[in-house]
């Protein structure tokens, strides 16, 4: 796998994986749109490459990928719970209700089943799964 730098014809940059770089260069003309603007006039932006110093001693991420994602999601967790309300099993019904106006609008968080999700994409209201982990003792 290769990692290129793009760019838009307005400039913005993005990243982008690739097989190879024949993948690059064999892929069908408008296959990739800009994030930002849509733009799929796509061209490759000039690259630094990534040179290490003291190629012994490897980044902290490489040493320890799953420590940082984890902190992250432990972040995260503590960010909601702090910042939303917990609605505990009545987040689809309240989800709805603030997606039609029924209530005020709000930051929630709960739970909800499979199908309950469900219903709720169907009916276009947006919201995001997160699956937390179980709290550490």
């Amino acid at each position: 796998m290769i990692l290129f730098q793009l760019k838009c014809g307005a400039e913005h940059q993005f990243e982008a994986w690739f097989r190879d770089g024949a993948a690059w260069e064999n892929r069908s003309a408008g296959s990739i749109a800009c994030p930002v603007c849509g733009d799929t006039a796509i061209a490759k932006a000039p690259m630094a490459p990534r040179i290490s110093r003291h190629a012994a001693v490897a980044p902290a991420a490489a040493q320890a990928p799953g420590q940082d994602i984890s902190q992250q999601i432990q972040d995260l967790r503590k960010k909601v719970e702090e910042t939303c309300e917990h609605v505990g099993d009545r987040f689809a019904e309240e989800a709805r209700r603030i997606h039609y106006g029924e209530t005020a609008r709000r930051d929630i968080y709960g739970e909800a089943t499979n199908g309950e999700a469900e219903q709720l994409r169907e009916e276009g209201v947006a919201f995001c799964r997160i699956p937390w982990p179980r709290p550490a003792n």
